[in-house]
């Protein structure tokens, strides 16, 4: 099975979810580094729509300044294109399989897709 993980690996529950897949010898890794190769505006409405998710939810407020800019009540086109100006927006790690896409927080919540 292949995953990708887009991946700050600065982030604990990032590298938790990483070394979840590494040590699993039926999944090979493909890893994001999402803040040096940020996803697309289109990929990241089909990472999102493909977790069953809005945009809203996959915005990351701890860290930022979504709230700041309004981000939270904003409606999804605007959240997409500030998520791919500023990809520190995209809360993490999104991490996407054949059997679907989840936003890894708590990390198990990858098993669910693998």
């Amino acid at each position: 099975m292949k995953a990708t993980i887009w991946h700050n690996p600065k982030c604990g529950t990032s590298r938790k979810t990483l070394a979840i897949l590494e040590n699993l010898s039926k999944v090979d890794v493909t890893v994001v580094e999402y803040l040096k190769e940020p996803p697309s505006r289109h990929k990241l409405a089909q990472l999102f729509a493909d977790a069953g998710m809005t945009p809203n939810e996959g915005l990351r407020l701890r860290g930022t300044d979504a709230e700041e800019r309004g981000l939270p009540d904003a409606d999804a086109d605007t959240v997409l294109d500030a998520m791919a100006a500023d990809p520190i927006l995209i809360n993490r790690p999104l991490v996407e399989t054949d059997k679907g896409v989840r936003l890894c927080r708590p990390q198990d919540t990858v098993l669910d897709i693998l």
